[in-house]
């Protein structure tokens, strides 16, 4: 599994490839809460990454609608979601520092 996480054109772009699927999003601000990372591109949602209700799996979903009622969703690992997270406080990128810390806590 190969993760590219890194900041480009004034956003941070986030990749996963593997041989059975790609993740790849671009946001410009990482909303977290206590259980879930929003991301944020324009002042739009347009993705998460949350856990899937009564499971281990860290889910990542992209709205791919112009009205955000369609989506994708892929599995990702958690070490992953700690280079997004990781990256987006590194660059100011986290609306509430105090809401990620407790995402960490809960979530990672």
């Amino acid at each position: 599994m190969e993760t590219t996480v890194v900041e480009h054109d004034g956003a941070i772009l986030a990749r996963l490839e593997s041989d059975d699927r790609v993740f790849e999003v671009r946001f410009d601000a990482l909303e977290p809460t206590d259980v879930t990372l929003r991301f944020r591109r324009d002042g739009e949602r347009v993705g998460s990454i949350y856990n899937d209700d009564g499971t281990k799996r860290t889910m990542a979903r992209l709205t791919t609608a112009r009205e955000g009622t369609d989506f994708i969703g892929v599995e990702v690992p958690k070490e992953f979601v700690v280079e997004i997270l990781d990256a987006a406080l590194e660059t100011g990128r986290v609306t509430d520092e105090t809401a990620a810390g407790g995402y960490r806590l809960r979530m990672l």
